[in-house]
Protein backbone atom coordinates (compact mmCIF):
# COMPACT_ATOMS: atom_id res chain seq x y z
CA UNK A 1 0.00 0.00 0.00
CA UNK A 2 2.86 2.40 0.80
CA UNK A 3 4.44 1.68 -2.59
CA UNK A 4 1.13 2.44 -4.32
CA UNK A 5 0.74 5.74 -2.50
CA UNK A 6 4.31 6.78 -3.29
CA UNK A 7 3.79 5.98 -6.96
CA UNK A 8 0.49 7.82 -7.00
CA UNK A 9 1.98 10.90 -5.36
CA UNK A 10 4.84 10.85 -7.86
CA UNK A 11 2.35 10.67 -10.72
CA UNK A 12 0.30 13.55 -9.33
CA UNK A 13 3.44 15.64 -8.88
CA UNK A 14 4.53 14.85 -12.43
CA UNK A 15 1.16 15.89 -13.83
CA UNK A 16 1.32 19.15 -11.94
CA UNK A 17 4.72 20.03 -13.43
CA UNK A 18 3.94 19.19 -17.05
CA UNK A 19 1.66 22.16 -17.63
CA UNK A 20 0.52 25.31 -15.84
CA UNK A 21 -3.04 24.45 -14.84
CA UNK A 22 -5.19 26.67 -12.62
CA UNK A 23 -8.72 25.45 -13.26
CA UNK A 24 -10.95 23.06 -15.10
CA UNK A 25 -12.17 24.13 -18.50
CA UNK A 26 -15.76 23.08 -19.17
CA UNK A 27 -17.55 22.45 -22.44
CA UNK A 28 -21.03 21.04 -23.04
CA UNK A 29 -21.30 18.49 -25.86
CA UNK A 30 -23.86 16.39 -27.69
CA UNK A 31 -23.12 13.01 -29.22
CA UNK A 32 -25.40 12.86 -32.29
CA UNK A 33 -28.03 10.17 -32.71
CA UNK A 34 -26.89 7.31 -34.92
CA UNK A 35 -27.71 3.66 -35.64
CA UNK A 36 -26.33 2.68 -32.22
CA UNK A 37 -28.56 4.91 -30.12
CA UNK A 38 -30.19 8.29 -29.43
CA UNK A 39 -28.42 11.62 -29.02
CA UNK A 40 -26.43 11.94 -25.78
CA UNK A 41 -25.84 15.16 -23.87
CA UNK A 42 -22.60 15.49 -21.97
CA UNK A 43 -19.89 17.69 -20.52
CA UNK A 44 -16.12 17.69 -20.84
CA UNK A 45 -13.70 19.09 -18.25
CA UNK A 46 -10.13 19.81 -19.33
CA UNK A 47 -6.90 21.48 -18.13
CA UNK A 48 -7.19 25.27 -18.31
CA UNK A 49 -4.74 28.09 -17.55
CA UNK A 50 -7.36 30.63 -16.46
CA UNK A 51 -8.68 31.20 -12.95
CA UNK A 52 -11.91 29.34 -12.12
CA UNK A 53 -15.26 31.05 -11.82
CA UNK A 54 -18.71 30.03 -10.64
CA UNK A 55 -20.63 28.26 -13.40
CA UNK A 56 -24.24 27.07 -13.21
CA UNK A 57 -25.01 23.93 -15.23
CA UNK A 58 -28.58 22.81 -14.64
CA UNK A 59 -28.94 22.55 -10.87
CA UNK A 60 -25.20 22.21 -10.28
CA UNK A 61 -22.92 25.01 -9.06
CA UNK A 62 -19.51 24.33 -10.55
CA UNK A 63 -16.08 25.99 -10.51
CA UNK A 64 -14.72 26.06 -14.04
CA UNK A 65 -14.01 28.17 -17.12
CA UNK A 66 -16.49 27.71 -19.94
CA UNK A 67 -14.91 26.79 -23.29
CA UNK A 68 -11.38 27.38 -22.06
CA UNK A 69 -8.59 26.41 -24.51
CA UNK A 70 -6.96 23.16 -23.41
CA UNK A 71 -3.48 23.48 -21.93
CA UNK A 72 -1.00 20.92 -23.24
CA UNK A 73 -1.62 17.74 -25.23
CA UNK A 74 -1.90 13.95 -24.97
CA UNK A 75 -3.93 14.04 -21.79
CA UNK A 76 -5.35 10.83 -20.30
CA UNK A 77 -9.13 10.59 -20.65
CA UNK A 78 -11.56 9.58 -17.89
CA UNK A 79 -15.20 8.81 -18.73
CA UNK A 80 -17.86 8.93 -16.00
CA UNK A 81 -21.16 7.02 -15.71
CA UNK A 82 -23.87 8.10 -13.26
CA UNK A 83 -26.33 5.88 -11.38
CA UNK A 84 -30.05 5.41 -12.04
CA UNK A 85 -31.77 8.78 -12.32
CA UNK A 86 -28.47 10.64 -12.10
CA UNK A 87 -26.90 13.09 -14.49
CA UNK A 88 -23.65 14.37 -15.94
CA UNK A 89 -23.10 16.81 -13.06
CA UNK A 90 -23.22 14.34 -10.18
CA UNK A 91 -19.44 14.03 -9.94
CA UNK A 92 -18.41 17.47 -11.15
CA UNK A 93 -16.12 18.04 -8.15
CA UNK A 94 -14.17 14.89 -9.03
CA UNK A 95 -14.08 15.97 -12.68
CA UNK A 96 -12.77 19.41 -11.70
CA UNK A 97 -10.06 17.85 -9.52
CA UNK A 98 -8.94 15.48 -12.28
CA UNK A 99 -8.91 18.24 -14.89
CA UNK A 100 -6.85 20.44 -12.57
CA UNK A 101 -4.29 17.60 -12.48
CA UNK A 102 -4.07 17.15 -16.24
CA UNK A 103 -6.87 14.75 -17.16
CA UNK A 104 -9.65 15.29 -19.66
CA UNK A 105 -12.92 14.11 -18.10
CA UNK A 106 -16.20 13.42 -19.90
CA UNK A 107 -19.57 12.64 -18.32
CA UNK A 108 -22.94 12.07 -19.97
CA UNK A 109 -26.64 11.78 -19.30
CA UNK A 110 -27.49 8.18 -20.20
CA UNK A 111 -30.57 8.66 -22.44
CA UNK A 112 -32.56 5.73 -21.04
CA UNK A 113 -31.50 6.16 -17.41
CA UNK A 114 -30.86 9.82 -16.57
CA UNK A 115 -33.20 11.97 -14.54
CA UNK A 116 -32.51 14.68 -17.12
CA UNK A 117 -33.71 12.59 -20.08
CA UNK A 118 -37.19 12.81 -21.58
CA UNK A 119 -36.94 9.21 -22.84
CA UNK A 120 -35.82 7.72 -19.53
CA UNK A 121 -37.13 4.18 -18.96
CA UNK A 122 -35.26 2.64 -15.99
CA UNK A 123 -37.68 -0.29 -15.68
CA UNK A 124 -36.75 -1.62 -19.12
CA UNK A 125 -33.65 -3.81 -19.27
CA UNK A 126 -32.57 -1.76 -22.29
CA UNK A 127 -31.68 1.00 -19.81
CA UNK A 128 -28.90 -1.31 -18.58
CA UNK A 129 -27.92 -2.87 -21.91
CA UNK A 130 -27.54 0.50 -23.64
CA UNK A 131 -25.31 2.05 -20.99
CA UNK A 132 -21.93 0.60 -22.10
CA UNK A 133 -22.75 1.50 -25.70
CA UNK A 134 -23.42 5.08 -24.56
CA UNK A 135 -19.91 5.27 -23.09
CA UNK A 136 -18.31 3.67 -26.13
CA UNK A 137 -20.10 6.15 -28.39
CA UNK A 138 -18.89 8.98 -26.15
CA UNK A 139 -15.28 7.85 -26.57
CA UNK A 140 -15.73 7.59 -30.35
CA UNK A 141 -17.20 11.09 -30.46
CA UNK A 142 -14.34 12.59 -28.46
CA UNK A 143 -11.74 10.99 -30.72
CA UNK A 144 -13.33 11.54 -34.10
CA UNK A 145 -15.78 14.46 -33.87
CA UNK A 146 -14.84 16.66 -30.93
CA UNK A 147 -12.75 19.61 -32.18
CA UNK A 148 -10.26 19.23 -29.31
CA UNK A 149 -9.98 15.45 -29.64
CA UNK A 150 -6.30 15.58 -30.57
CA UNK A 151 -5.54 16.66 -27.00
CA UNK A 152 -6.52 13.17 -25.77
CA UNK A 153 -4.00 10.35 -25.43
CA UNK A 154 -5.95 7.39 -26.91
CA UNK A 155 -3.76 4.84 -25.13
CA UNK A 156 -4.65 6.07 -21.64
CA UNK A 157 -8.38 5.93 -20.91
CA UNK A 158 -9.96 5.36 -17.50
CA UNK A 159 -13.51 4.96 -16.21
CA UNK A 160 -15.45 5.96 -13.08
CA UNK A 161 -18.96 4.71 -12.34
CA UNK A 162 -21.39 4.58 -9.41
CA UNK A 163 -24.25 2.09 -8.88
CA UNK A 164 -25.65 1.33 -12.34
CA UNK A 165 -22.64 3.25 -13.57
CA UNK A 166 -20.42 0.74 -11.76
CA UNK A 167 -22.36 -2.09 -13.41
CA UNK A 168 -21.68 -0.29 -16.70
CA UNK A 169 -17.96 -0.17 -15.98
CA UNK A 170 -17.74 -3.89 -15.25
CA UNK A 171 -19.42 -4.62 -18.58
CA UNK A 172 -17.11 -2.26 -20.47
CA UNK A 173 -14.15 -3.99 -18.82
CA UNK A 174 -15.25 -7.35 -20.23
CA UNK A 175 -17.96 -8.72 -17.93
CA UNK A 176 -21.00 -10.56 -19.29
CA UNK A 177 -23.69 -10.48 -16.56
CA UNK A 178 -25.61 -13.73 -16.17
CA UNK A 179 -29.09 -12.26 -16.22
CA UNK A 180 -30.79 -15.55 -15.34
CA UNK A 181 -29.67 -15.15 -11.74
CA UNK A 182 -31.79 -12.02 -11.42
CA UNK A 183 -34.84 -14.31 -11.55
CA UNK A 184 -33.99 -15.41 -8.00
CA UNK A 185 -34.61 -11.88 -6.72
CA UNK A 186 -36.64 -9.88 -9.23
CA UNK A 187 -36.75 -6.09 -8.78
CA UNK A 188 -40.22 -5.09 -7.61
CA UNK A 189 -40.39 -1.32 -8.11
CA UNK A 190 -43.29 -0.07 -10.29
CA UNK A 191 -42.73 -0.39 -14.01
CA UNK A 192 -39.82 -2.82 -13.76
CA UNK A 193 -39.90 -5.44 -16.52
CA UNK A 194 -36.43 -6.96 -16.16
CA UNK A 195 -37.52 -10.47 -15.18
CA UNK A 196 -40.35 -10.51 -17.71
CA UNK A 197 -37.85 -9.61 -20.41
CA UNK A 198 -35.29 -12.17 -19.24
CA UNK A 199 -37.92 -14.92 -19.35
CA UNK A 200 -39.16 -13.90 -22.80
CA UNK A 201 -35.90 -14.50 -24.65
CA UNK A 202 -32.17 -13.86 -24.98
CA UNK A 203 -30.89 -10.52 -23.69
CA UNK A 204 -28.68 -8.57 -26.06
CA UNK A 205 -24.99 -8.73 -25.13
CA UNK A 206 -23.42 -5.71 -23.47
CA UNK A 207 -20.68 -3.80 -25.24
CA UNK A 208 -17.07 -4.17 -24.07
CA UNK A 209 -14.45 -1.52 -24.82
CA UNK A 210 -10.80 -2.54 -24.70
CA UNK A 211 -9.73 1.11 -24.96
CA UNK A 212 -10.48 1.47 -21.24
CA UNK A 213 -7.31 0.58 -19.32
CA UNK A 214 -8.35 1.11 -15.68
CA UNK A 215 -11.69 1.52 -13.89
CA UNK A 216 -13.10 2.80 -10.61
CA UNK A 217 -16.18 0.83 -9.57
CA UNK A 218 -18.35 2.30 -6.80
CA UNK A 219 -21.01 0.12 -5.17
CA UNK A 220 -22.29 -1.93 -8.10
CA UNK A 221 -25.66 -3.67 -7.74
CA UNK A 222 -26.52 -7.22 -8.84
CA UNK A 223 -23.57 -9.10 -7.38
CA UNK A 224 -25.05 -12.57 -8.10
CA UNK A 225 -25.03 -11.79 -11.85
CA UNK A 226 -21.25 -11.42 -11.79
CA UNK A 227 -20.13 -15.02 -11.42
CA UNK A 228 -16.57 -16.16 -12.10
CA UNK A 229 -17.63 -17.04 -15.64
CA UNK A 230 -19.32 -13.67 -16.11
CA UNK A 231 -16.18 -11.83 -14.99
CA UNK A 232 -13.64 -14.03 -16.79
CA UNK A 233 -13.06 -11.39 -19.47
CA UNK A 234 -12.03 -8.64 -17.03
CA UNK A 235 -8.28 -8.05 -16.99
CA UNK A 236 -7.75 -4.33 -16.31
CA UNK A 237 -6.82 -2.77 -12.94
CA UNK A 238 -9.87 -1.99 -10.78
CA UNK A 239 -10.38 0.22 -7.75
CA UNK A 240 -13.56 -1.06 -6.09
CA UNK A 241 -15.33 0.85 -3.33
CA UNK A 242 -18.36 -0.67 -1.61
CA UNK A 243 -20.81 0.59 1.00
CA UNK A 244 -20.94 -1.17 4.35
CA UNK A 245 -24.73 -1.09 4.69
CA UNK A 246 -25.92 -1.14 1.06
CA UNK A 247 -29.36 0.17 0.14
CA UNK A 248 -31.58 0.82 -2.89
CA UNK A 249 -31.29 -2.80 -3.99
CA UNK A 250 -27.55 -3.04 -3.35
CA UNK A 251 -26.59 -5.68 -0.79
CA UNK A 252 -23.54 -5.35 1.47
CA UNK A 253 -22.55 -8.73 0.01
CA UNK A 254 -22.48 -7.50 -3.60
CA UNK A 255 -19.06 -5.86 -3.50
CA UNK A 256 -17.18 -8.70 -1.77
CA UNK A 257 -18.91 -11.22 -4.06
CA UNK A 258 -17.88 -9.39 -7.23
CA UNK A 259 -14.30 -8.80 -6.08
CA UNK A 260 -13.92 -12.45 -5.06
CA UNK A 261 -15.04 -13.63 -8.51
CA UNK A 262 -12.72 -11.34 -10.46
CA UNK A 263 -9.82 -13.04 -12.27
CA UNK A 264 -7.62 -10.05 -11.36
CA UNK A 265 -6.92 -8.69 -7.89
CA UNK A 266 -8.81 -5.45 -7.38
CA UNK A 267 -7.91 -2.78 -4.87
CA UNK A 268 -10.95 -3.15 -2.60
CA UNK A 269 -12.30 -0.82 0.07
CA UNK A 270 -15.47 -0.80 2.16
CA UNK A 271 -16.43 2.65 3.40
CA UNK A 272 -17.20 2.21 7.13
CA UNK A 273 -20.74 3.10 8.22
CA UNK A 274 -21.73 4.08 4.67
CA UNK A 275 -24.92 3.37 2.77
CA UNK A 276 -25.35 3.13 -0.98
CA UNK A 277 -26.26 6.80 -1.39
CA UNK A 278 -23.25 7.88 0.66
CA UNK A 279 -21.41 7.64 -2.67
CA UNK A 280 -23.46 10.54 -3.99
CA UNK A 281 -21.76 13.88 -3.23
CA UNK A 282 -23.18 15.93 -0.34
CA UNK A 283 -26.54 17.49 -1.15
CA UNK A 284 -27.06 21.21 -1.25
CA UNK A 285 -29.62 22.47 1.30
CA UNK A 286 -31.95 23.34 -1.58
CA UNK A 287 -31.84 19.84 -3.05
CA UNK A 288 -32.20 18.18 0.36
CA UNK A 289 -35.33 20.23 1.02
CA UNK A 290 -36.72 19.41 -2.43
CA UNK A 291 -36.58 15.63 -1.87
CA UNK A 292 -37.15 15.58 1.89
CA UNK A 293 -40.64 14.11 1.58
CA UNK A 294 -40.07 11.57 -1.21
CA UNK A 295 -36.42 10.45 -1.21
CA UNK A 296 -34.67 11.73 1.94
CA UNK A 297 -32.28 8.75 1.85
CA UNK A 298 -30.44 10.36 -1.06
CA UNK A 299 -29.10 13.03 1.27
CA UNK A 300 -29.01 11.39 4.70
CA UNK A 301 -26.43 9.08 6.25
CA UNK A 302 -26.15 7.06 9.41
CA UNK A 303 -25.16 9.08 12.47
CA UNK A 304 -21.42 9.63 12.56
CA UNK A 305 -20.83 9.34 8.81
CA UNK A 306 -19.31 12.51 7.34
CA UNK A 307 -20.20 12.47 3.65
CA UNK A 308 -18.15 15.54 2.78
CA UNK A 309 -15.02 14.13 4.41
CA UNK A 310 -15.60 10.76 2.76
CA UNK A 311 -15.81 12.33 -0.69
CA UNK A 312 -12.59 14.25 -0.12
CA UNK A 313 -10.93 10.93 0.69
CA UNK A 314 -12.64 9.11 -2.18
CA UNK A 315 -11.68 11.73 -4.76
CA UNK A 316 -8.07 11.69 -3.57
CA UNK A 317 -7.96 7.89 -3.82
CA UNK A 318 -9.48 7.98 -7.31
CA UNK A 319 -6.95 10.59 -8.43
CA UNK A 320 -4.09 8.49 -7.10
CA UNK A 321 -5.36 5.28 -8.68
CA UNK A 322 -5.96 6.80 -12.11
CA UNK A 323 -2.65 8.66 -12.02
CA UNK A 324 -0.83 5.47 -11.09
CA UNK A 325 -2.40 3.31 -13.80
CA UNK A 326 -2.84 5.79 -16.63
CA UNK A 327 0.33 7.83 -16.15
CA UNK A 328 3.03 6.34 -13.95
CA UNK A 329 2.57 2.69 -14.97
CA UNK A 330 3.07 3.62 -18.62
CA UNK A 331 6.25 5.65 -18.23
CA UNK A 332 9.34 4.16 -19.95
Amino acid sequence: MKMFKLAALSAIFALGTLQVVQAAGLQLIEVPQDSRGPAITGAVWSPCADSPAAVKVGSFDMKAVMNCPIVGSRHPLVVVSHGAGGSLGNYHELAELLADKGFIVAAINHPLDSGQSKIRNPGDIASMIQRPMDISRLIDFLFYNWPAGRAIDPAHIGFVGFSRGAFTGLALAGANPEWKYLLNNCPVYPGNRFCEQIRSGPISPMVHDARIKAAVIADSPAGPLFTQAALSGVSIPLLYWASERGGDGVSPDDGPMIVKNLPVKAEFHVAPNSGHFSFLPPCTPEFAALIADDEPELCTDKAGFDRAAFHRQLNTEILGFLSNHLIEANRP
